[in-house]
């Protein structure tokens, strides 16, 4: 799999075992004590600790990741020193990614920060292009991290950092990381206040900050080098505000997805839902954690990719969460088949995670299925849940009023995040979402098949699914017979064997509503002209892989923290986004 870019560092082990880039011909940490040196020249540099002192959020931005020798040293500084239920935003950018094992091999000399180093690694995303979350648990943290080019991945980020660690190779030798087009998207991603750390003192490196409004000033060395910079903005930071309060109406797994995200960052919300958890489409024994495949628009395909990587992550984490791993698409056609190959070779998914088999079947190497009860349950655990159902939101002066079917007011909040599904469209109705109508069959004490897609077939806990129909404008939650019999035709003609060996006292089904859009893609983002109104809805059949990436992002909007969605990605998921403009009937004047 190739996108035309080569990504090798041209890694190179020396006699003594450290690492050094063949593409650079340059190290990636000092010789003599590469810890030392980043202790000095970044922590130090960035006046840390005393600079996230009493902070319950503070942002650390990087250019070179390399080794992830920064971040772990940071990581360790940050355990030790940080407030209680503080967070820290990571952002660094690689060009030349390296393996978790290189990285591992490259850390392993240092080990007063191996706590740190394991987090980091375990978490090691795979080098595909594109930005990558991760968490980092016991460290109250987590890193976005880009691989590309550095100026396309900050004019993508949506952060602003309060500390800088420029650690990119020589301007000499890598001058694309010193440019004056980086330094203006730098000057731009920079908080009030925000210092700056780096190990060079070139001339031209110093003139691009000082003309940018930094404080420029050379300070002693570390090691054999003489020099090192630092620079300030000069300018003062901005007070912290409280915490606001959130509700958020829906227990799906768009709900329970924002609840999660919302207590990594320390925030418990209040979660209103009257019918019940997984009333809702979430709501079946087995979902499917599968990528919409778009070979016509590359930032589609990379938002699935994305996506179905963070849920891959934040779903094993949940104890018997994942029921089977893979998914086996079959073809219908030789066009599917031709299809398949091409959606193999696009460049958004790691090696090896599309895999065309003999008869031309696509095998989704990271696609899963999983149990939904658990994983709603896991993301609701640290939310105060209310069995309330919210009739109407009423703006005020200072937030949202929530209030019930008698006119009580249920909760008083700074904001609301609209995770309802279907029933998004009756709170907020300038908001495009349209129901689609869809029944699945399961069966229980069958033994359960490896997972099949198109016309699915799924493992359940104590069985099997199969489905589903889709009958859009569809709002009835009925069973019918109907409906069965087509799941059972299509399951007959994908598994004949296992259609005839069916106990039709053993079937159960189930149907329920799913929310979707005129272009398909999700709403997550903003409610146009009502501030502190958010929406995370029109997930269609894809909620399970899109939720768990979209909640970070909502939540990062509705806290002004970055967030882990490139910016033209979340430009086309905005509620406002001119694909959904025909269908927004004009509000009352």
């Amino acid at each position: 799999m190739n996108d035309g870019a080569d990504r090798d560092p041209r890694l190179v082990w020396t006699e003594a075992d450290e690492p050094r880039s063949g593409r650079f011909d340059d190290v990636y940490f000092s010789a003599e004590d590469g810890l030392a040196e980043t202790r000095a020249v970044f922590l130090d540099g960035c006046d840390l600790p005393r600079a996230w002192r009493d902070r319950r959020h503070f942002t650390i931005a990087e250019l070179g990741f390399g080794t992830g020798l920064n971040i772990a040293a940071a990581l360790e500084l940050w355990q030790r020193t940080r407030s209680p239920g503080a967070h820290l935003s990571l952002f660094s950018v690689e060009g030349f990614p390296l393996r978790a094992d290189e990285a591992r091999r490259a850390l392993a000399r240092w080990p007063e920060i191996a706590e740190a180093t394991e987090v980091l690694v375990a978490a090691w995303p795979a080098g595909t292009p594109g930005f990558h979350r991760l968490d980092l648990p016991g460290f109250g943290a987590t890193l976005d991290l880009a691989v590309g080019p550095v100026d396309g991945a900050l004019s993508q980020w949506t952060g602003r950092a309060d500390a800088w660690f420029l650690d990119g190779f020589s301007p000499a030798a890598n001058p694309d990381m010193w440019s004056e087009a980086v330094m203006d998207q730098i000057a731009a991603h920079t908080a009030p206040g925000a210092r700056i750390a780096t190990f060079t003192v070139a001339g031209d490196v110093r003139r691009r900050l000082g003309e940018r409004g930094f404080a420029v000033e050379k300070r002693p060395g570390h090691g054999r080098k003489r020099q090192r910079l630092e620079a300030r903005l000069p300018s003062i930071a901005a007070a912290e505000t409280p915490p606001p309060r959130v509700a958020v109406i829906g227990a799906g797994i768009a709900g329970a997805s924002v609840a999660r995200a919302l207590a990594a960052q320390g925030i418990a919300a209040a979660v209103f839902e009257g019918a019940g958890l997984g009333h809702g489409a979430s709501g079946f024994p087995a979902a499917l954690v599968t990528p919409r495949f778009d070979l016509g628009d590359a930032a589609i395909s990379a938002l699935f990719a994305q996506a179905l990587e963070r849920a891959g992550a934040v779903y094993s984490a949940v104890p018997e969460a994942v029921l089977g791993r893979g998914v086996m698409q079959k073809p219908r056609s030789d066009r599917d088949s031709a299809r398949f190959a091409r959606i193999a070779d696009q460049p958004v998914w790691p090696d090896g995670a599309m895999q065309i088999q003999p008869d031309g079947a696509l095998f989704m190497r990271d696609a899963l299925t999983v149990a939904p009860l658990r994983i709603l349950a896991q993301g609701l655990a640290r939310a105060a849940v209310h069995n309330e159902t919210v009739a109407a939101l009423e703006a005020s002066s200072d937030g949202w009023r929530l209030r019930d079917a008698a006119g009580a007011v249920l909760v008083q909040v700074d904001a609301v995040i609209l995770c309802a599904g279907p029933d998004t469209a009756r709170l907020a109705p300038d908001l495009a979402i349209a129901p689609v109508r869809g029944q699945a069959d399961w069966v229980v004490g069958a033994p359960a098949p490896a997972t099949a897609w198109g016309g699915y077939v799924a493992p359940t806990p104590d069985g099997f699914l199969f489905g589903a129909t889709h009958q859009r404008g569809g709002t009835a939650t009925d069973v019918r017979a109907e409906d069965t019999a087509r799941n059972l035709e299509t399951l007959a003609s994908r598994f004949p064997d296992r259609a005839a060996a069916i106990d039709p006292d053993r079937l159960g089904a189930r149907a329920a509503i799913r929310a979707t859009t005129r272009d398909r893609l999700p709403v997550c983002g903003a409610v146009p002209d009502r501030s502190g109104l958010f929406v995370l809805g029109g997930l269609g059949s894809r909620g399970f892989c899109l939720a768990p990436l979209l909640a970070e992002h909502l939540v990062a909007l509705v806290l002004a923290r970055p967030s882990p969605l490139p910016a033209t990605l979340a430009r086309s998921l905005d509620p406002a986004r001119p694909a959904l403009r025909p269908l927004v009937e004009p509000r009352p004047a």
